[in-house]
């Protein structure tokens, strides 16, 4: 790929950026981030449904045993309500805190600090059965919401400006195949003949104390990503010492002029807040495409599917005690489907896997809706259910659940990336909240015809995808900032009472200011 680099006027100089291997201090890297980063998420996410039973049994008991008499079923629902929620309402605070501690302390230092949380978190409920206080469940699970809050975006910034062009996509999707992988450890865990019992539950809720203490041992032999401190610190050296760390001990002089070029066009602006973010038209089109990809991601519909998956499997003949096993081969599944992604990303690009995936879970979720409907009227159907929800769960791993990350990375620049990550990850918070409690009524007002409403978003975003956002793979981050420009200013350059000149820039004549 040959990079067009102008320096000063009228003169321009090529430079040709070659194939850059993966080294092993990235893979490592990337292995390091993702055990506490998005795998802490997906563990907690699977660890909390297997042993609810014997939660509530110990709340109720704890209880019985202080004051003498049970709890009511509804004070007790009403108490395992707030043991789920509350960790929702704990990732809302700590995706509200990624931009400024990121800032303020840098990715790793950041990270670091955040696996302190998560070791509290672990501690305070694997006692908590021992000390009798099902109160330090809440605690435990609001501590463990905070962390993988912060942990969760701050994981995926660090790994899209460790990544060298050529493999950001292959890098950034680490984030999402960590997820599935916490996921699938998370529901093997489960088992009964793990540590789903009722005497080992207090250690499968405390097992995220494991990746914590992992990355807390192993991120400080790391450096912080090259762009941020290049671009956000002015550490040019350091940055040249990060590139060759992780990158190999090769000449990174392309690397380094786009860097330059974008620390040029930013033009030592300070980060973003999210209200710059939401009101900028230098940036509406990015916003537009963040809010819908990846803001609005809970509307592909993947959690009610999870909801109706225990019906199906039981009607095609599985015995319940077995359906926990074939859960488990479901996020095996997706797991696969997302290092398909992988590998796929960078080759096929961006915009085809999420267009082409949305217009297939949409046609899998109108088809879903009709068989779900169906299921007790012909004996087949079942198997036919069971069908679509593993082809969506392959549509969904290898569209929006691996791309959306990347992209979110990708078409914003470093001053605007943090506010972007605290943005989307609010907004998924949120989400979760709203859909835990709206969720339940939909479900018993509409059933299976619920599905109707995420055919029509993935419907919507397969045109959206397919019309207005451009293809970012092989492209420096300002070459996607001007394909953007043109979407957000209809074709027009940007005019600014305040131009530079700007000695290491793309032949795009970015504008120095937004």
């Amino acid at each position: 790929m040959t990079q067009t680099i102008a320096a000063g006027k009228g003169t321009t100089q090529s430079l040709e950026m070659s194939p850059k291997p993966v080294t092993w201090n990235l893979v490592l890297l990337s292995i390091v981030l993702g055990i506490g980063g998005t795998f802490q998420y997906g563990l907690q996410v699977s660890t909390i449904s297997s042993p609810s039973e014997y939660i509530q049994k110990f709340i109720n008991q704890t209880w019985l045993d202080r004051n003498g008499f049970p709890l009511h079923d509804e004070t007790l629902s009403l108490l395992w309500s707030v043991i789920i929620s509350i960790y929702n309402l704990g990732g809302l605070l700590g995706a509200l805190s990624v931009g400024y501690l990121s800032g303020r302390f840098g990715r790793k230092k950041t990270l670091l600090y955040n696996n302190i949380t998560a070791l509290l978190g672990a501690t305070v409920l694997g006692f908590s059965k021992i000390l009798g206080s099902f109160e330090m469940v809440m605690l435990g699970r609001f501590l463990y919401g905070v962390s993988t809050g912060l942990g969760l975006n701050v994981h995926m910034i660090y790994t899209g400006e460790c990544a060298p062009q050529q493999l950001r996509g292959r890098i950034t999707i680490t984030s999402a195949l960590f997820a599935v992988i916490g996921k699938c450890t998370g529901l093997l865990l489960s088992l009964s003949e793990l540590l789903g019992s009722e005497d080992l539950w207090p250690l499968l809720m405390a097992s995220s104390v494991f990746p914590a203490l992992i990355q807390l041992v192993t991120l400080p032999f790391f450096p912080d990503p090259p762009r941020y401190l290049l671009i956000d610190k002015g550490d040019k050296e350091g940055c040249i010492q990060a590139m060759k760390k992780l990158w190999g001990d090769r000449d990174h002089k392309a690397e380094m002029d786009e860097m330059l070029a974008e620390k040029a066009a930013i033009n030592g602006e300070k980060a973003k807040s999210v209200v710059e973010l939401v009101c900028n038209r230098a940036v509406r089109w990015q916003f537009l495409t963040l809010l819908l990809v990846y803001g609005l991601m809970q509307l592909v519909g993947i959690n009610v599917v999870y909801f109706y998956t225990y019906d199906v499997f039981y009607n095609a003949g599985i015995p319940s005690a077995q359906i926990r096993y074939v859960s488990l081969g479901m996020g095996i599944t997706e797991l696969l489907t997302i290092g398909l992604c992988a590998y796929m990303i960078d080759h096929v690009g961006r915009k085809a896997l999420l267009w082409k995936s949305y217009s297939i879970l949409s046609l899998t979720l109108g088809t879903l809706t009709v068989t779900l409907s169906l299921q007790k009227n012909y004996s087949w159907m079942p198997y036919f259910s069971t069908i679509l929800i593993f082809i969506l769960l392959l549509s969904y791993g290898i569209g929006p659940a691996s791309v959306s990350c990347t992209l979110t990375t990708e078409i914003f620049n470093q001053s605007y990336r943090p506010a972007a990550f605290v943005f989307c990850g609010v907004l998924n918070w949120l989400g979760l909240i709203v859909l835990g409690f709206v969720f339940p009524f939909i479900v018993q007002g509409l059933g299976s015809f619920c599905f109707i409403f995420f055919l029509a978003y993935c419907l919507v975003m397969a045109i959206f995808v397919f019309l207005f956002v451009p293809e970012t793979k092989g492209k420096s981050i300002l070459e996607i900032m001007e394909q953007f420009q043109h979407l957000n200013f209809g074709g027009k350059k940007k005019k600014t009472d305040k131009q530079t000149d700007i000695n290491l820039i793309f032949s795009t004549r970015f504008s120095t200011r937004f």
